[in-house]
């Protein structure tokens, strides 16, 4: 039997008590959600609609409930209807890192309590309470998402068919990528802990969302995603400092201390290279598939990462190799 999907004004009305209020679209992201602000006369609010027929809210709630005793600022819920897919939330505001680097602000602060507020999220109790605990990023997840790359960015958007030679050699450092990922200890894990899902609220705290993905995986998957954000390009120097910031934290707060000096460097950079290649997966992905060509935009920025990473590796030489003949 199909759900028929009460209107949203019908859920606001039940939310609210009947007070009145004003409603306005803001920006979605690359699922099938989507957000409004709600306007009352002394608060503001953000309406998720999220379609049950295409996205699960339950793990959005079952996570933020998680995460926020232990100090990590993901919107509070207000009023939930999980059957019928609208969930009322805590108004973080409209400044993404994203933004707020864009209309000047200095990106030190904002990275230090990016730092600051990752820290907190790592060091939270992998016990069994929360729903990403069950879900290890295990190699079989870590591949698949390599195998965006292969499926939808070079035979989908570069229409480009791999020999089955070349296939085998991609399996084949694929493999000895992701074999030493995996011996990285693990912490819970945002997956998407990047500028366009980090809020600069007004007291200067740093609002986390799009967290219903979180995984329990690798230690430096979230760094790399931070400081190899496919949506704005840091140079050498600031991501050393930064990565300075959270190793330091790291040794105190997770008990992360790598025997060799250079093992840290090499752990990051080896997850950066997956991680990038996933996302340009995924933006082909959304392209073909979704029709959100704008994406591939992003392309070129996220590559450049992974071109300055295998370069400083060359026991990685073949997926060099591999990613110039077929991207070039």
């Amino acid at each position: 039997m199909t759900l028929t999907r009460i209107p949203m004004e019908a859920f606001l009305e039940s939310a609210l008590e009947g007070n009145s209020y004003s409603v306005n679209k803001v920006a979605g992201d690359a699922s099938f959600r989507s957000y409004y602000r709600i306007s009352t006369a002394n608060e503001r609010y953000i309406l998720m609609d999220a379609p049950p027929d295409k996205e699960d809210s339950a793990p959005f709630l079952d996570i933020a409930r998680f995460l926020h005793p232990y100090g990590v600022a993901v919107p509070r819920i207000v009023q939930e209807d999980l059957q019928q897919g609208y969930l009322l939330l805590e108004d973080f505001g409209d400044t993404t890192f994203l933004l707020a680097l864009n209309q000047g602000s200095s990106p030190r602060p904002l990275y230090q309590a990016a730092v600051e507020t990752l820290l907190t999220l790592q060091e939270t109790p992998i016990d069994g309470s929360c729903i990403a605990h069950q879900r290890p990023f295990d190699y079989a997840m870590l591949r698949r998402e390599l195998a965006l790359f292969t499926d939808w960015y070079i035979e989908q958007i570069r229409e480009t068919p791999i020999s089955s030679a070349d296939r085998q050699r991609f399996d084949e450092v694929f493999d000895r990528l992701l074999q030493e990922i995996l011996q990285q200890p693990v912490v819970l894990v945002h997956r998407d802990y990047h500028s366009r899902n980090l809020m600069w609220c007004d007291n200067q705290r740093v609002g986390v969302l799009d967290f219903q993905d979180a995984v329990v995986g690798p230690i430096t998957y979230d760094l790399a995603s931070l400081l190899r954000d496919c949506y704005v390009a840091w140079d050498g120097p600031f991501r050393a400092e930064i990565s300075a910031l959270w190793l330091q934290g790291a040794r105190k707060r997770l008990n992360y201390s790598p025997e060799e000096p250079q093992r840290f460097q090499r752990d990051l950079d080896w997850m950066a290279i997956q991680r990038n290649l996933k996302a340009i997966g995924i933006f082909g992905r959304l392209s073909r598939r979704d029709g959100k060509h704008g994406y591939l935009n992003d392309i070129p920025r996220t590559m450049g990462y992974v071109r300055e990473t295998l370069a400083r590796y060359p026991e990685l030489l073949t997926l060099s190799s591999l990613i110039d003949r077929y991207a070039p």
